[in-house]
């Protein structure tokens, strides 16, 4: 029978270095909660039960992963990390693996930790360390004269000697449960620290003839964890570089990889051209030959195959048809869909509406719930009125309806099929199908009339 695997996420950090009122675990990485990384690599693993100890902020925390799948347990005083997962252990099967992980390291991979929990077993206490050039305030290593794990000093209680060690303890380690209990109560805090480190299990189990297997992380970045803006920042750089490096190998042309991000979850086709300074959110899929200009904003879209979009434009939860032409400088608010070849030009909002295939508003217009047509042209300046300070009210433009410049449609309203609205009209009630509808004062010119000058101020 396979064992089964539960994993213990240390959330209770308060984050003095970050300075500020958010819970450390909460801060962002990529659009997502640093925990958040931490639990989807370990909800990849398929475990039993995931326990997050949370501490510091906790209700915050909680509420904001309420979906998360997990059992959550209090550390209601911050003791070290023994007393951490100690917290945890009894509502740990007895018979369980147990992985201990950290929810301010965010960029751990899966692989990593299946590499590590394959050869933890009822003797064998699994480690990742890794070899560092400095290896400042990490836990040190030390192994016997055979090259064994022997224990883990803190950096605050190592020597000198013991400080040069260059291989250092990660933190994530997998266990027996029923052996990591009893070696979690026997823990003391006689240290520099006044805490119950987790390390100090290592020459317990040691004592006891277990094996201590080691192994190390495909890349350093995976166990770098976060305690300032400082730290946060690199992370976030290292994570955007190892996006773009995926995309680049999947195909998609990236101008500048150095200036680019992905917040959320990015599937691409083929051919797909990328410009400098775009920034991806939420779910967002691009179809085969989509480009994207630079100063983008794409949140949770998806676009059509050969889809231009132009510079400095922003797109939100919005489907956008095949070879459709966006921007620049166009706003796609929520809840708009487009059909195939639709132009929206420079300055034209749009938000919760359906625009029919080969329609086209190209210049400083405003098109809010409203039902646009085939092959409809909006002019320059036109805009449907769809708030009366109250309620919102739809528009319905039929297809190859022709509106003129600097128009008001007024909603609730009916613009019947091959209907023209001529230019300077505020319609306010149905417009007949195929014909000319217009509102327009008579134009007069007064003869003789001068325009008024300044007063001469030195008079």
């Amino acid at each position: 029978m396979p064992v089964p695997l539960e994993i213990v996420i240390l959330a209770a950090g308060l984050g003095k270095r970050m300075y500020s009122d958010t819970p450390k675990v909460l801060h962002q990485l990529a659009g997502r909660p640093l925990l958040a990384h931490v639990l989807a690599s370990a909800q990849a693993l398929q475990p039993t039960v995931v326990h997050v100890v949370y501490g510091h902020g906790g209700e915050q925390v909680r509420k904001n992963l309420a979906a998360a799948k997990v059992n959550w347990v209090q550390q209601a005083e911050q003791k070290g990390t023994g007393h951490a997962v100690a917290q945890a252990m009894p509502q740990v099967a007895d018979a369980a693996l147990v992985l201990v992980l950290y929810g301010d390291v965010p960029l751990i991979r899966t692989e990593t930790l299946q590499n590590l929990i394959a050869c933890a077993g009822d003797k064998t206490l699994a480690l990742l360390t890794a070899e560092l050039p400095d290896p400042g305030s990490y836990g040190r290593i030390i192994r016997d004269a055979a090259g064994q794990v022997s224990r883990i000093v803190e950096r605050k209680d190592a020597s000198a000697a013991e400080a040069a060690v260059r291989e250092v303890n990660t933190g994530f380690m997998a266990a027996p449960a029923i052996r990591l209990k009893k070696w979690l109560a026997a823990l003391r805090n006689n240290n520099a620290q006044g805490e119950y480190y987790l390390t100090d299990i290592i020459a317990m189990a040691v004592a006891e003839g277990v094996t201590i297997a080691t192994r190390v992380p495909q890349d350093l970045s995976e166990i770098f964890g976060v305690n300032s803006k400082q730290e946060l920042a690199q992370l976030e750089r290292i994570h955007q570089q190892q996006q773009a490096q995926q995309l680049m190998s999947q195909g998609v042309t990236l101008r500048d990889p150095a200036r680019f991000d992905v917040r959320g979850e990015l599937t691409c086709g083929r051919d797909v051209v990328i410009d400098v300074n775009v920034i991806f959110e939420g779910k967002v899929s691009l179809g085969d030959r989509v480009q994207v200009g630079p100063n983008n904003v794409i949140r949770d879209c998806s676009v059509g195959s050969d889809t231009v979009i132009h510079p400095n434009c922003v797109l939100e939860q919005a489907i956008i048809g095949a070879d459709c032409r966006i921007g620049p400088f166009a706003r796609i608010r929520p809840e708009t869909k487009l059909a195939a070849h639709v132009h929206v030009g420079n300055f034209v909002e749009v938000k919760k509406s359906e625009v029919g295939e080969g329609s086209k508003m190209n210049h400083l217009s405003y098109i809010g719930d409203t039902s646009v047509g085939r092959d409809v042209n909006i002019g320059a300046g036109t805009i449907t009125c769809n708030y009366d300070g109250a309620n919102k009210h739809r528009t319905v433009i039929g297809d190859n309806v022709f509106v003129g410049s600097n128009a008001a449609l007024v909603a609730p309203v009916t613009i019947g099929a091959g209907a023209t609205i001529g230019a300077g009209s505020v319609i306010t009630k149905a417009a007949p199908a195929g014909e000319l509808t217009l509102t327009r004062a008579p134009q007069v010119t007064k003869p003789g009339w001068k325009r008024p000058l300044k007063k001469n101020k030195d008079k």
